[in-house]
């Protein structure tokens, strides 16, 4: 009875550890899983070890206990043997298993993992609607929700910004979202019970900072420290679910939170291949989850897919598409993501947006991709240019006098031209103005204080090396008078006519650079003539087109 006890005593104790274990590392139990793999190889060796360690033990007749050497003991136990042998079974089937999921051996698998539609620029990319894009980055967010929460007196001693930050389109507004999170242990222990009275939204195109303020709170977030974190909370929900290693905050269109929880599926033997599966909606208020199939996701979530692992899987398409082995050694029609990306509102989605270059490391891109978050489509468009370090560096080069550091470009369609468009921000993070560069030619730079400054400056510069609009007219505005006053200057080389018409006190600048402009040079003060043009608030409105 004695030795049944302890027996007993001892299977209990390594069965609550195991519990610990469990509680606080929330291992998968899948066979997709690494992690899974290990704990069993470990657990079944720390038995054995325990096994062997208890039978080992020998009392003589003294009651003296006597310890015979372990290497003796594992020749005589069977039970020893077995447990060492399936430790090394397991270890074997884990390493085969890992080398027959790597690109090694499925290189044409991993390339198929996502499929790519080259598509048209003009086409697909309209002209910019600048209430769609973002005009700030995660950095400059961070930068706002904090000076938010400093300025909520009756929060900020307990609560602090949480670093979420999920980019999501709420009511085709491009916004970020990241709720509170305890200040500190302390903090959380006081105020637990009550739960995250708020989050924190930013219109990431007007720089709008929101605290929205909940009637009920949040209950389940990554701040909690037990069951209701939201990792352990999923994991006691779906034990053998194996959860990516972001999840995303959203809300949905009345503003209520949600965690987006995407589920990984392996497609390439046992821990290859990876992409989405599943996703686990969880009411972060409630706790409530719901098990969408990816293809069956509401059409108000926008992040499925991280940007990551979207960036990761175009790479295998660009990289495999001649195998593994040219993928090291010739590399020939091996393509891959540039070193960065950014995001942008499109059809009711945000895609993530980023060059295309070859593995050689050149300075120029072939094109660039959009991969929806949501679905994974993904849109390939030939436009060959610069890489978008290099429209940093040449933005930057602006304004080196003042020290600025521009942002991770985004893609836009300016006047029928691929151009960048991106941040310039100071040494504080704040936004002090913003950038165009054209793709093709990076050395056309433009500046302005405002976005519609410097897209006016784009158009202006576009005009002057010859490039008219080809696209939306929405942008131009058209005129029609009688020539009052038409004097010539020359502007940095080039020759301009500036004209006034009668009944306007607006100012008007033709370059004569541009060939569909040079017939300004046959027009006199008192011809009628009908103008396209670009309105400045400065007065000084440039034109693009005459009749």
């Amino acid at each position: 009875m004695k030795k049944f006890m302890k027996k007993f005593i001892l299977f209990v104790l390594i069965l609550l550890l195991l519990g610990v274990y469990y509680y606080f590392t929330l291992p998968a139990i899948n066979i997709h899983s690494q992690g899974f793999w290990v704990v069993l190889i470990v657990f079944i060796l720390s038995l054995t070890m325990i096994y062997a360690l208890v039978k080992a033990r020998k009392q003589s007749a003294g009651n003296i206990v006597q310890i015979r050497p372990f290497e003796q003991a594992f020749k005589d136990m069977k039970a020893v043997k077995i447990g060492f042998g399936i430790s090394v079974l397991l270890l074997l089937i884990f390493c085969i298993g890992s080398v027959l999921s790597s690109p090694i051996v499925n290189a044409g698998k991993y390339q198929k993992l996502m499929q790519v539609v080259e598509s048209d620029f003009i086409e697909d990319i309209k002209q910019t609607n600048y209430n769609s894009i973002p005009l700030l980055d995660k950095d400059s967010a961070e930068l706002l929700g904090n000076r938010k929460m400093g300025s909520m007196v009756d929060m900020v001693s307990q609560f602090e910004v949480g670093s979420d930050y999920t980019q999501i389109n709420y009511q085709d507004t491009p916004v970020r979202v990241t709720p509170l999170v305890y200040a500190s242990e302390i903090k959380w222990f006081t105020n637990q019970k009550e739960g995250i009275p708020a989050y924190i939204r930013i219109d990431m195109a007007t720089q709008n900072t929101e605290c929205v303020k909940l009637e009920q709170t949040i209950k389940y977030s990554k701040a909690e420290y037990f069951n209701r974190n939201i990792y352990r909370h999923l994991r006691f929900n779906y034990p053998t679910y194996i959860f990516d290693d972001q999840i995303f905050f959203e809300i949905d269109d009345e503003g209520t939170p949600y965690w987006v929880c995407p589920v990984k599926k392996f497609n390439i033997g046992l821990f290859g291949g990876q992409t989405v599966g599943n996703v686990v909606l969880c009411n972060a208020v409630t706790g409530e989850c719901t098990d969408y199939p990816v293809e069956d996701v509401p059409n108000w979530i926008d992040k499925v897919y991280s940007a990551e692992l979207l960036t990761q899987l175009y790479n295998y398409y660009g990289i495999y598409k001649h195998g593994f082995f040219n993928s090291v050694l010739g590399q020939k029609d091996c393509l891959k993501a540039t070193n960065g990306y950014n995001y942008i509102a499109m059809d009711d989605d945000v895609w993530v947006y980023t060059g295309v270059t070859s593995v050689s490391g050149d300075q120029s891109n072939v094109g660039f991709v959009l991969m929806n978050q949501r679905t994974m489509e993904t849109k390939y468009y030939k436009v060959e240019g610069a890489i978008e370090d290099s429209a940093m560096s040449s933005a930057e080069g602006q304004v080196q006098n003042l020290g600025y550091r521009a942002t991770f470009p985004l893609l836009l369609n300016i006047s029928d031209e691929p151009t960048y468009f991106m941040a310039l921000k100071d040494g504080a993070g704040l936004v002090k103005k913003y950038a165009m560069v054209n793709v093709q030619k990076y050395q056309w730079v433009a500046i302005g204080d405002t976005v519609g400054e410097c897209e006016k400056a784009y158009v202006q510069l576009l005009a002057t090396n010859g490039i008219s609009n080809k696209g939306d007219n929405s942008l131009y505005e058209e005129i029609t008078g009688t020539i009052d006053v038409i004097s010539q200057v020359v502007i940095e080389g080039n020759t301009h006519y500036y004209i006034t018409l009668k009944n306007s006190e607006a100012i008007f600048d033709i370059n004569v650079s541009d060939a569909n402009l040079i017939d300004i040079i046959r027009y006199k003060a008192g011809d009628l003539i009908k103008l396209s043009y670009t309105a400045s608030e400065q007065g000084l409105n440039v034109v693009s087109k005459l009749e």
